[in-house]
């Protein structure tokens, strides 16, 4: 979850005034805890992790990849990446004209068996690779086709604006085993359930239930990553079933926790 200013040092971010190459590559090994400030960069980073959980916050969401699946933050995008156990990521830097077929929001998108190669053999190369018609610029050109047909998943958090809805996803956010009900969270507010439902809908575009039950199911993934039983993780994220947990969680991920940690 975000950060709170409790937080070991942030780590450093690539001084570049231009990429020297259509695509870059970097491969870190972060520390639990490990976090950047917000920032932004006139291209693309896409985001992967080999290892570990990568939590990605910008001011209209939070994304969230799990191993092998990434997180495309287009140009200009102010975001922070924080992981808070030990992760191994790798990420390309794609120059803006060579991602013009890319929508303008962050997405988490899965990583292919054939991407997965392509990155893993990218980042071996050095970063002024050869350019023209060597094999280096056709592995890159084939990496850039790769990226673009990845596909989405639905693995992103959506925001409000509204400051008092901010409020209560935030503390949701800090809490995600906290059990209040949507009348209960309108009763502090001061507004009828009706009211704040259809809040909660239009700022989102989730009901409050969906939006609670993503974000317990999200939150779980590191306390699994951290290698925390099933149980563990459904009960520290506000399940009180095991099976409806796992249930949840294959809705949302497409397999159950134990298949997605194997």
């Amino acid at each position: 979850m975000p950060t709170n200013g409790q937080q070991p040092s942030p780590r450093s971010i690539p001084v570049l005034e231009r990429l020297p190459r259509p695509l870059y590559a970097r491969a870190e090994s972060l520390g639990a805890g490990s976090w950047t400030p917000r920032h932004q960069h006139d291209w693309v980073q896409f985001s992967y992790a080999i290892s570990g959980v990568l939590g990605v916050y910008t001011a209209e969401g939070s994304y969230f990849a799990p191993p092998q699946w990434g997180v495309w933050i287009p140009a200009g995008v102010e975001h922070e990446v924080v992981t808070s156990m030990q992760a191994e990521m790798r990420s390309l830097y794609v120059r803006r004209e060579e991602a013009g077929w890319a929508p303008g929001q962050c997405r988490v998108l899965e990583v292919t068996p054939l991407a997965r190669e392509l990155i893993k053999q990218f980042c071996l190369m050095p970063v002024d690779y050869p350019e023209g018609d060597s094999p280096e610029a056709r592995l890159a050109g084939v990496l850039l086709d790769q990226l673009q047909a990845l596909p989405e998943v639905a693995f992103s958090l959506p925001l409000p604006q509204h400051p008092r809805l901010l409020e209560l996803c935030n503390e949701l956010l800090a809490n995600p085993e906290q059990g209040q009900t949507l009348g209960q969270w309108a009763q502090r507010l001061n507004t009828s359930e009706k009211t704040l439902m259809r809040l909660f809908q239009r700022e989102t575009g989730l009901s409050f239930r969906g939006w609670r039950q993503r974000m317990r199911l999200l939150s779980s993934l590191t306390a699994l990553e951290a290698g925390q039983s099933v149980t563990e993780a459904a009960l520290g994220c506000g399940y009180d079933s095991t099976s409806a947990y796992i249930a949840a969680f294959k809705g949302l991920f497409g397999s159950t926790p134990g298949e997605l940690r194997l």
